[in-house]
C-alpha cells in the first residue's frame, strides 16, 4: 500500500483506516507500556516518537485541538463527598431568584441578564461549596473574578443567605435612591460583596493573571504569605473573543502561575447574537491555551458527581457547556461569607438563615429546609420565563 499523496497533515485524520489490525496493535503497545512502566513512560517515549518524527520529515498536525470529549479521565476521579439533593435544591433557589430579579427589573426597562448565571450556577455553587477559601483562616484566601453578567446569581445567593433583603433585589440596577444594587461587580457600588471589576469585558481574565502573579511575588519575597491563595476568573466564551481576554496569557505560562484557573463557561451566547455559528468554540479555546499557555483541560456536559481539578501546573482552565452539571471532592476551608470568597467582614442586614451546604457545617436541621414562602422549591431547576417572579427563601 502507499500513502496518499498531495495530503495536508490536518486531512490526514480524516482519511479512512486502510488496516485497522496495524492501528490496533500500535495502541495495544502504547496500552501495554502505560500498563507496565506507568503513564510516564509510555509519554516520554511518544514525544520521542514525535521527535524523530519531525527529524525523518514526516508532516504531522500541530496536536493543539484534541476530540470533542472530555479531556479529564473518569478513573481518577473521586467520588462526590457533598450532599447532592441539598445542593440541587439550593442551586435551583438561586438560579429561579437570579431570573426573577431579571424578570422584575424589565418592567421598569432595566432589565439584566438570565441566560448567564443560568447556565454556570453548578459552576459557581460547586466552587462556594467545595472550593473558595475565605479570608477568615491562615492565609490570605482566594480571590474571585466573577463574570459581570452572573451578577444576579451572586445576589441571589446573598439573599438566600441573609445578607440582601428582597427590597434591596427589587432595585438592581436602579442605584439613584441609594439602595439598589449595581449592574455588575464593582468594590466602589458595594464593597462588601464585590472586590474586584469585571466590567467592561476583557478586564477581569487581564486582571486575574496579573493578580495571581503579584501573589506570587509577595510570596517569594516573604512580603505576604500567599501559598494557599488561588485566584479564580469566571469568563464567557464572547467575553474570550476580546483582545484584553487573552493578551497576558503568554505571562502566565512564562511565570508558571499555577495559582490561577479561569473558568469559561460555553454558553454559546452573547449580547449580539450566536458566539460561534455551526463551530465548536471549545475547541477553539482549547487550541488557544494550549498555543499560548502549553496547557488547557476540558470538562463539558459533566454529571453530577465527576471532578474537574485535574489540571498540569501553569494556566488552567475548565470550558463548561451551557448543560455542565460539574462537582468536585476537593475539601477546602468554607468561606464565612457565601456571597464572596474574598470577603468575611460584610455586613448581614440580619443573621443568616441558611447554612453551609459544606459538609463540616451542616448543622442536623440544615436536612429539613423549611419551604418556600410562596410555593414548594423544585428539586430541579426550571428553565424559561418565570410564571411567578416572587424572590424565594427557603
Amino acid at each position: 500500500m502507499t500513502d496518499p499523496v498531495g495530503k495536508l497533515p490536518s486531512e490526514l485524520d480524516q482519511l479512512p483506516d486502510r488496516d485497522p489490525e496495524e492501528t490496533a496493535e500500535w495502541a495495544a503497545s502504547l496500552d501495554a507500556v502505560t500498563k507496565a512502566a506507568g503513564p510516564h513512560r509510555a509519554a516520554y517515549l511518544m514525544r520521542r516518537s514525535l521527535q524523530h518524527a519531525e527529524g525523518a520529515g514526516l508532516a504531522l498536525p500541530k496536536l493543539l485541538e484534541t476530540d470533542y470529549v472530555n479531556s479529564i479521565p473518569t478513573a481518577p476521579e473521586p467520588d462526590f463527598d457533598g450532599d447532592l439533593e441539598m445542593e440541587s435544591r439550593i442551586t435551583a433557589w438561586n438560579r429561579w431568584n437570579a431570573a426573577a430579579m431579571v424578570t422584575r427589573g424589565a418592567r421598569y426597562g432595566v432589565g439584566g441578564h438570565i441566560a448567564t448565571f443560568a447556565s454556570a450556577a453548578w459552576l459557581y455553587e460547586t466552587g462556594f461549596n467545595h472550593f473558595f477559601r475565605g479570608k477568615e483562616g491562615d492565609g490570605s484566601g482566594d480571590q474571585l473574578y466573577i463574570q459581570g453578567h452572573a451578577s444576579p446569581g451572586i445576589y441571589a445567593r446573598a439573599f438566600l443567605d441573609g445578607r440582601l433583603s428582597e427590597q434591596q433585589l427589587d432595585k438592581f440596577r436602579q442605584e439613584a435612591g441609594g439602595e439598589g444594587l449595581p449592574s455588575y461587580p464593582h468594590p466602589r457600588r458595594l464593597p462588601w460583596l464585590w472586590e474586584f471589576p469585571t466590567v467592561s469585558m476583557g478586564l477581569g481574565p487581564l486582571s486575574a493573571i496579573y493578580q495571581a502573579r503579584f501573589n506570587r511575588y509577595l510570596a517569594n519575597r516573604d512580603i505576604k504569605d500567599t501559598s494557599n491563595s488561588h485566584v479564580w476568573a469566571f469568563l464567557g466564551d464572547g467575553e474570550m473573543d476580546e483582545p484584553e481576554s487573552t493578551a497576558a496569557l503568554a505571562l502566565a505560562a512564562r511565570e508558571q502561575l499555577d495559582n490561577l484557573t479561569f473558568v469559561i463557561n460555553c454558553n454559546l451566547q452573547r449580547l449580539d447574537g450566536p458566539v460561534r455559528a455551526n463551530f465548536r468554540v471549545v475547541q477553539e479555546l482549547e487550541g488557544a491555551f494550549r498555543g499560548r499557555a502549553g496547557t488547557s483541560s476540558r470538562r463539558s456536559g459533566a454529571t453530577p458527581g465527576t471532578s474537574c481539578s485535574s489540571w498540569t501546573p501553569r494556566v488552567r482552565w475548565y470550558a463548561g457547556s451551557g448543560r455542565s452539571r460539574t462537582r468536585s471532592s476537593r475539601r477546602t476551608p468554607p468561606a464565612t461569607s457565601p456571597t464572596s470568597a474574598s470577603t468575611s467582614s460584610a455586613p448581614s442586614p440580619r443573621s443568616p438563615s441558611w447554612p453551609s451546604c459544606s459538609r463540616t457545617r451542616r448543622s442536623p436541621s440544615a436536612s429539613t429546609p423549611r419551604a418556600a414562602a410562596t410555593r414548594p422549591a423544585r428539586s430541579t431547576p426550571r428553565t424559561g420565563r418565570p410564571s411567578s417572579t416572587r424572590a424565594r427563601r427557603p
